[in-house]
């Protein structure tokens, strides 16, 4: 499984990390003293937050990352390292103060109050840091407004990043950059229109401002729910969110950005990498947002899947380590583009990704007489040859419930050509707290127009 890991292009991650804790409990009183909620039983969990959630989950999407960030030799930076030196490679430039901590307090799983300590703001930026800048092949800046990227400013204007995602206290991108990733509420800061704020007029004025302003190829403004809005500076492309999800966005910007970066560094375009980050951050969501993310220190293993041909023993496996267990499924009769842009979005939504794929007789019966035109033993062969394929099962019904029940998948994914009404299996998801969701699919892309093509031709 590592040769698959390897075929990601490495990632450098600039910004500023923080370290999260979230106390989680019950609420059911007021105190006696103060109207305020009392929040007993409390559970803590601490995991990495700012620049290094960004690269913490690019790392357990199986890239190779950098993280150059500001870290010190305080009681949180010392958390920090111990989260992070498992997964990725750490670069440290010197901090002035202690790292940034913010903790949330929790009842019944919704925000009470955040406390903020630690103000500490990288003070210079180190020779080591340039060097690996100078050598990186992808870049993503995760600006906090801590100076981590203020500091290398001159070298990230050298070599232009992937991606910069901003804040309202940081300086701004430089020019070159080739996506930007601002939430709505920072793109208004940044270039506030005249338009009615909150609406998509005001998003599309504000995105092509700043594409002028920054000077940068592209920005796309994210808006939670309805998704993101892509501009070059001119006619906005809306990419709409697969679901809608109101749960704990918490870091879904974080994993919108890695995301995003990721698919650019191995070769997407913009607009797919803006589908793809949309759909990871609307599963992100889904399954939780960042308190949901699994223990960053104890579960590296989960980098290297274990060598089974098995999908139940796979799925399994993820399970216990705390991971998501991702599912797609269909006949892959001729494996086309479309199918493997799926199959690579299903994949970065989680720790593995199991193919369902039909039988031949399964297929006979849903395509009709001469389907398929590849026999099963051809198209599992050619899923398991994908670098993003971990696992392939085979179904023999019409529909893959009994597999999903086996393998009771956290993310059940299909193609966008589906409607909502055309998935019995969202509601087999739910009896285990699943998730079914729509990915965007290539348009055109259909194995029954490929075959279509084929015949016209030969005629």
């Amino acid at each position: 499984m590592a040769a698959k890991a390897d075929r990601r292009t490495p990632l450098v991650v600039v910004g500023d990390a923080l370290l999260d804790r979230d106390l989680t409990g019950s609420a059911d009183r007021l105190a006696p003293d103060a109207p305020v909620p009392v929040v007993s039983e409390c559970a803590e969990r601490i995991r990495p937050g700012g620049a290094a959630l960004a690269a913490y989950l690019a790392a357990r999407d199986g890239r190779e990352v950098t993280l150059i960030t500001g870290v010190g030799d305080d009681p949180a930076g010392r958390a920090l390292r111990e989260l992070l030196e498992p997964w990725l490679n750490l670069v440290p430039l010197p901090l002035t103060g202690t790292v940034p901590e913010k903790t949330r307090v929790l009842a019944q799983d919704r925000p009470v109050v955040r406390l903020d300590r630690g103000g500490g703001r990288v003070r210079e930026a180190t020779d080591e840091a340039r060097d690996v800048l100078r050598s990186a092949r992808a870049v993503l800046v995760s600006d906090y407004g801590r100076g981590a990227a203020d500091a290398l400013r001159d070298a990230l204007a050298a070599r232009p990043p992937l991606v910069w995602d901003p804040h309202p206290r940081g300086g701004p991108p430089v020019p070159g950059t080739r996506l930007v990733t601002p939430a709505e509420k920072e793109a208004r800061g940044f270039a506030p229109s005249e338009a009615r704020p909150g609406g998509l007029r005001a998003a599309a004025l504000n995105a092509a401002a700043l594409v002028r302003d920054w000077r940068v190829a592209a920005v796309t403004v994210t808006l939670g729910s309805r998704g993101a809005l892509l501009s070059y500076g001119e006619h906005p492309l809306l990419v709409p969110a697969p679901a809608a999800h109101h749960g704990d966005s918490c870091g879904a910007g974080d994993r919108f950005a890695a995301t995003a970066a990721g698919l650019l560094a191995d070769g997407a375009l913009v607009g797919e990498a803006v589908e793809g980050a949309v759909s990871a951050a609307t599963a992100f969501v889904a399954a939780g947002g960042a308190a949901a993310v699994p223990p960053a220190g104890s579960d590296r293993a989960l980098a290297a899947l274990p060598d089974t041909d098995d999908p139940r023993v796979l799925a399994a496996r993820i399970r216990a380590e705390h991971g998501t267990v991702v599912a797609a499924g269909g006949c892959f009769d001729l494996l086309h583009a479309g199918h493997v842009g799926l199959l690579q979005a299903a994949r970065r939504l989680g720790d593995c990704l199991v193919v369902c794929v039909n039988s031949d007789a399964s297929v006979r019966r849903r395509k009709g007489g001469g389907r398929p035109v590849n026999p099963l033993a051809d198209r599992v062969r050619v899923l398991r040859a994908l670098a993003c394929v971990d696992a392939v099962a085979v179904f023999d019904e019409d529909t893959p419930e009994r597999l999903l029940g086996d393998l009771r998948p956290d993310v059940w994914v299909k193609g966008g050509d589906y409607a909502g009404a055309d998935l019995p299996e969202a509601a087999l998801l739910q009896e285990w707290g699943g998730q079914a969701v729509l990915l965007p699919y290539l348009d055109g892309r259909s194995s029954t127009a490929l075959l279509a093509r084929a015949a016209e031709g030969a005629r």
